[in-house]
């Protein structure tokens, strides 16, 4: 255990020594502070990659498919804005294809980690940071691009148990330091009638970080106009199960085991982001897989041509496009939405 992750786990002891169990969102939330904060996590000899670290082509389609949208709507202007954008490099490949395609918006980024923050520079030199939603711009539409940041937010988890409902709570554990058990308040409430009856031991999750972000963009979209686009891994339609997991050097871990030096997230629940953008008055298209929308934009022609430009590499491209596109890889535990205003183009790449 490094000392920063020392530090974590005797902040979160004492807590619960003063005030009891801390809520699974409360732990999920201390212990991924301090992980983003201490270091860049990603890429081959970090913990994890994201589809823009495996190829060019990502950042390129999400690109063409905001050029497109742009072409169509002709705002006088517009902003770029990503949320949690890692080290820049889907923004990069994303603003170099629109200039390509005629248009260069101002770059905002919404991003709190130091160390990330520093990557990001590096990438896109020209980006305004901000450390809130707040602080965005007002005046212009928002293109905004969410990619795998919803997983990284704190999530509540409620149990099925012999006394009802209880929200699940992280206790000390003298194995392995943090367990996870029922809390003693009931959350009947929050379960939908549905899923009011399973099984002992059942799971529900919900995010209310999630939606209270999602409804803010929202707002702003149906205000300022513009679109939003989310991709991340998660379901479609209400669910239950335990979906948070813990990677560490591209393996799977125990989540309650030295928090802060593990990555924690959990599925995302994008009927929850659909209602909520839908709510504030936007259409929404999709969810749908990312094979099938990568697919739509085109990847399978930019395979093709950035191997015939460059056949030393061909089979790594092929690679890289499976890896993104295929059902048994990323192409369908990955979900792509879209929000956006009535009065804006129908987005491409949803089969619309």
């Amino acid at each position: 255990m490094s000392p920063d992750t020392e530090q974590v786990a005797v902040r979160l002891t004492q807590q619960i020594e003063a005030s009891g169990p801390v809520s699974v969102a409360e732990y999920m939330r201390v212990a991924n502070t301090a992980y983003y904060g201490r270091a860049d996590p990603l890429g081959a000899a970090g913990d994890f990659i994201t589809a823009p670290e495996i190829s060019q082509m990502f950042g390129e389609m999400v690109g063409i498919w905001l050029s497109d949208l742009w072409l169509r709507h002709r705002p006088v202007a517009c902003y770029y804005v990503e949320i949690g954008p890692g080290r820049g490099t889907l923004g990069a490949d994303a603003l170099r294809t629109m200039r390509r395609l005629g248009w260069e918006p101002s770059v905002h980024f919404v991003e709190n980690s130091p160390a990330l923050r520093a990557k990001q520079v590096q990438a896109v030199p020209d980006a305004t940071f901000h450390d809130n939603l707040e602080t965005l711009p007002t005046d212009a539409p928002l293109f905004v691009v969410a990619n795998e940041f919803f997983d990284a937010l704190p999530i509540r988890q409620i149990v099925s148990t012999q006394g009802g409902w209880r929200e699940r709570v992280v206790v000390q554990d003298g194995v392995s330091g943090f367990a996870a058990m029922p809390g003693a308040c009931a959350t009947e409430d929050l379960i939908p009638e549905q899923f009011r009856t399973a099984a002992m031991g059942s799971i529900y999750e919900i995010c209310p970080e999630a939606s209270s972000i999602m409804q803010q963009l929202s707002a702003r979209l149906a205000k300022q106009g513009g679109v939003m686009l989310v991709i991340d891994y998660g379901y479609t339609q209400p669910a239950l199960g335990d979906t948070l997991q813990a990677v560490q050097s591209h393996t799977y871990g125990d989540p309650f085991t030295n928090p802060g030096e593990l990555d924690l997230t959990a599925h995302v629940d994008f009927f929850e982001l659909s209602n909520c953008a839908q709510k504030c008055g936007l259409l929404v298209a999709g969810p749908g897989d990312q094979g099938a929308w990568l697919s739509g934009l085109g990847i399978d022609q930019r395979a093709q041509i950035l191997a015939a430009s460059n056949p030393d590499r061909a089979a790594d491209i092929t690679a890289a496009r499976n890896r993104l596109v295929a059902p048994d890889a990323m192409g369908t535990l990955f979900k792509v939405l879209a929000a956006y205003p009535p009065d804006w183009p129908q987005p491409q790449g949803f089969g619309l």
